[in-house]
């Protein structure tokens, strides 16, 4: 009887766990100390899926996405249940069903609907990541008076055992606000270890004053390309959407993405990790 229980008690051990249909015990593949990933991130500034021609797409703005074959995307301008202007969705959600990605969703206004039991009315930023987001949260930046609340989205995401720290924010239209961002934006990612990048529209031309901070601590990706505008999508003239890494980061092939799918111009670069411990996959 005993040796009946045992094999039994061996047998319910070893079956998989599932979890949404996936294993948690999934294949294991071990990878070499020190070999390094390729990962193509991608910043965009979607304008709640509206275009240059007036119309509202969202499935145009996945097309997009699609197409540059980006594995980790930092959305600004996102809706979620905001107005009719995109049709009361959810778009995060949506663009991350369709592209088949994990997300997280940060609302940097966020207002009560008028309709009883609807969702709250909400606008932000996202991150879109085709490795899994393990944490996230949203940091909201300084501001002077009523001007709009801005924030800093931060994503821990599991790159195949590698912890990439990724920031993703929209700052504000004034210089002087911009400035005080920065410099919390500096201190926020500073508190943590690792590979870092930070993206996004900072609404800055690279000249600008309150941008010395962030040439100080990080690398601009773009910043030999003087004409790697984004701004705007018909005819652009102004560089104020940006990609950042550690400055010990490996990087390569910075592109401008054209395309009428918003008021701006998506950006891709894709980055190096280096790992120094074996992980599994």
């Amino acid at each position: 009887m005993q040796k009946i229980l045992f094999a039994l008690l061996a047998v319910v051990l070893f079956v998989p766990l599932t979890n949404s249909g996936s294993s948690v015990f999934a294949e294991k593949e071990e990878f070499s100390r020190g070999e390094s990933v390729n990962v193509k991130v991608m910043s965009y500034n979607i304008h709640h899926a509206e275009g240059e021609d007036g119309i509202l797409n969202l499935e145009r703005i996945a097309q997009v996405i699609e197409g540059t074959d980006a594995d980790i995307i930092g959305l600004q301008e996102v809706d979620k249940h905001w107005s009719s202007r995109s049709d009361f969705k959810d778009q995060a959600k949506l663009l991350a069903e369709r592209l088949g990605m994990f997300y997280t969703y940060a609302a940097n206004l966020d207002y009560e609907s008028s309709k009883e039991d609807a969702a709250n009315r909400q606008y932000g930023t996202a991150i879109l990541s085709r490795y899994p987001i393990i944490d996230s949260v949203n940091h909201s930046l300084p501001k002077i008076g009523n001007t709009e609340q801005r924030g800093l989205l931060e994503a821990t995401i599991n790159v195949k055992g590698t912890h990439l720290q990724f920031y993703n924010t929209h700052l504000a239209l004034t210089s002087e606000e911009r400035n005080m961002q920065i410099k919390e934006i500096i201190d926020i990612a500073g508190r943590s270890d690792g590979p870092k990048v930070i993206m996004g529209d900072l609404n800055a031309a690279p000249t600008s004053e309150e941008m010395r901070a962030m040439y100080t601590h990080y690398s601009d990706a773009f910043a030999g390309q003087n004409k790697a505008y984004t701004y705007s999508a018909t005819n652009p003239t102004k560089r104020i959407d940006y990609i950042f890494t550690s400055k010990d980061m490996k990087t390569k092939n910075g592109q401008v993405i054209e395309t009428l799918a918003s008021d701006h111009l998506p950006i891709t670069l894709e980055i190096t990790l280096d790992r120094s411990e074996p992980y599994y996959k």
